[in-house]
Order: C-alpha cells, then structure tokens, then sequence
C-alpha cells in the first residue's frame, strides 16, 4: 500500500538489492560514542565547579566513627564543630542519642607483626616434610 501511495506521488523507484540510504560508517559510530563520553566527562566536572553542587565535603562537620547494629541501622559519632554527638541512623530517620561529653579517646593504631623474625617458607616446608618422613 505505501509502495502503490509513494509511485502515484512520483517517488523515484528503488531497485532490488540497494539500499535506499547509506549506512552509517563505523567512524561515525565511533565519533558519536566519544562525544557522549566527552560530553559525560564535561557535566561532571561542570557539576564539581558548581556552588552547592554536593561533591564538597562539609566543613566542621566530620564522622568520628560507625558502627552496624542491624541491617539498616547504625550508631554514628559525629564531631560538629568540636561537639561530638552519638546519633542513631535508620532507614526511617536520625535521631540524637546523647551528646558526648567530650571528645572519644583515639584508638592506638593496629601494630603489624614483625615480619623479620618469621622463618621463609622454603624452611617451614622443609620441616614439615622431615617430619612426616
């Protein structure tokens, strides 16, 4: 029916085995993935430069340390502007569970093994092998 419609209107008859319009090149398709990529690129670091845009971290106003209680629920320390408050955070909301007196005391930092006075392997092997000999 739309062939019978675009011969009565005089379109030019396209003959079997070719192609009414070229097909796109694969340079093209390349081209048009690296423009959406630059364009991707471009918005995020417009989106950076931006006033209030989010991606800044707030000042005076830091996590001081988590902890999971369930699934969703968690009990957070934060340090506002030197005050530290114990907060209750689920999916429902936040709520302040107590204003800490002072600030938490800083763990000691895990101490790592000494490394230096551990046999290599090739001896613990060796000796593994003399005794079940």
């Amino acid at each position: 029916m739309i062939a019978l419609a675009l011969i009565a209107a005089g379109a030019p008859a396209v003959k079997i085995g070719q192609h009414a319009a070229a097909a796109p090149s694969m340079f093209g398709a390349v081209l048009a993935l690296l423009a959406v990529l630059a364009l991707i690129v471009g918005l995020g670091w417009l989106l950076k430069r931006m006033p209030g845009s989010g991606f800044k971290p707030a000042e005076g106003l830091r996590v001081v340390a988590s902890l999971n209680v369930g699934a969703k629920e968690r009990v957070v320390v934060v340090d506002v502007n030197g005050e530290q408050l114990l907060l209750g955070v689920t999916a429902g909301g936040i709520n302040t569970l107590h204003r800490l007196p002072g600030p938490l005391p800083t763990p000691e930092p895990a101490r790592l093994p000494d490394f230096k006075n551990l046999p290599n392997f090739a001896q613990l092997l060796q000796q593994r092998l003399r005794k079940e000999k």
